[in-house]
């Protein structure tokens, strides 16, 4: 039998990015502003992921309704990761706010704490403390591309899959 592919999920913020690996999930988070920011923020990202070989990265996409001044700064944020992973050759799909929503809970407008009361009701998996909304997402991330690669361990409602039938997935998935 091949060995499977890793999907790991990316829900990027600036001050808190969450990260959803094959074995566990994390949430990085750091004090620095600027380019020193976005430097440290992928340079966690890429020392978490290791020597994982041939993973398929889901990232969250921009929130184009969100009206805040970071917008500009988690674009950069958004781009530097997306730069990363190609120098790297490593496969990516970008999810928008609300498909992630809909497949966490059937409805694209769900808040952060809808998503993560429907995906621990649904999984027993309970999300709590520092970072956790982050790592929620992430996981949602992930159990997409997951899902999307026949390996889920869970039963998603068919009006959740609908939201993978929006996203541009990467050649071979």
């Amino acid at each position: 039998m091949s060995k499977l592919r890793p999907v790991i999920g990316l829900d990027l913020s600036l001050t808190s990015t969450g990260i959803a690996l094959p074995k566990d999930t994390h949430a990085i988070k750091t004090p620095l502003k600027g380019p020193t920011r976005l430097i440290k923020i992928r340079n966690e990202i890429l020392e978490l992921v290791g020597d994982i070989k041939n993973p398929l990265f889901i990232i969250e996409g921009y929130s184009y309704a969100q009206r805040n001044s970071h917008a500009h700064s988690l674009g950069e944020l958004g781009g530097v990761i997306r730069v990363a992973l190609t120098e790297r050759d490593w496969d990516f799909a970008v999810v928008s706010p609300t498909q992630r929503a809909k497949f966490a809970t059937g409805r694209g407008n769900a808040s952060k704490s809808e998503v993560v009361s429907s995906i621990s009701a649904r999984t027993g998996i309970i999300w709590a403390g520092s970072g956790a909304d982050d790592k929620a997402d992430a996981w949602v991330l992930q159990e997409m591309g997951l899902t999307k690669l026949d390996r889920s361990r869970y039963d998603w409602p068919k009006t959740h899959l609908e939201a993978l039938e929006k996203i541009e997935w990467p050649g071979g998935v």
